[in-house]
């Protein structure tokens, strides 16, 4: 008898716990949001702003923290004025920030000017790029060689994304070296 008040209950028990599940709503969910989380389009007009559409813009005049600004202009007078008049801030180059120019040079500008400064890098080689002057051919100064740097010319582009302001002036110590060895 004891048996089968055993194998009643089990029996109970177990129809209890089967009938309360439901595959198309199971139990319970104590933080739904984290299972179900809202939508967002990309590109939505958002409550989080004050005119629903667009982030806040910065104040006028303000400038992004570790921005450095350069005075000069990417005209041909700005370059002009940079050849006559920029001189690099680094007041004494070590032998260590030749060799750091000569990393970043490698990687950013041998591509194209060569290991040496000839205009024979591999791209020149192989006629993807033409007209890659030389440093002999050019009458170049720092300030002209971080100028181009900085905004590119003709097919060169803009390093200044790619290279910090000191970077950019290790580079130029660099260029200067590799002209006066040509």
């Amino acid at each position: 008898m004891k048996t089968l008040y055993k194998f009643v209950a089990l029996a109970g028990v177990s129809a209890l716990t089967t009938s309360c599940f439901n595959k198309e709503n199971p139990n319970y969910q104590l933080f739904p949001n984290m299972y179900e989380s809202v939508a967002y389009e990309t590109y939505s007009e958002s409550k989080a702003f004050p005119n629903g559409k667009e982030g806040q813009l910065p104040a006028k005049g303000s400038i992004p923290r570790g921005f450095e600004p350069y005075e000069y202009e990417n005209t041909p007078e700005g370059l002009a004025a940079a050849k006559a008049n920029l001189n690099s801030p680094l007041t004494e180059v070590t032998p260590e920030d030749l060799e750091e120019g000569k990393k970043l040079f490698g990687i950013y500008c041998a591509i194209c000017h060569g290991d040496s400064g000839d205009g024979k890098g591999n791209l020149v080689k192989k006629e993807k790029f033409l007209g890659v002057p030389s440093y002999l051919d050019r009458e170049i100064t720092p300030g002209s060689v971080f100028h181009v740097i900085t905004y590119g010319m003709n097919s060169m582009g803009s390093h200044k994304n790619q290279l910090t302001q000191h970077e950019r002036w290790l580079v130029t110590e660099y260029v200067m070296k590799l002209k006066s060895e040509l």
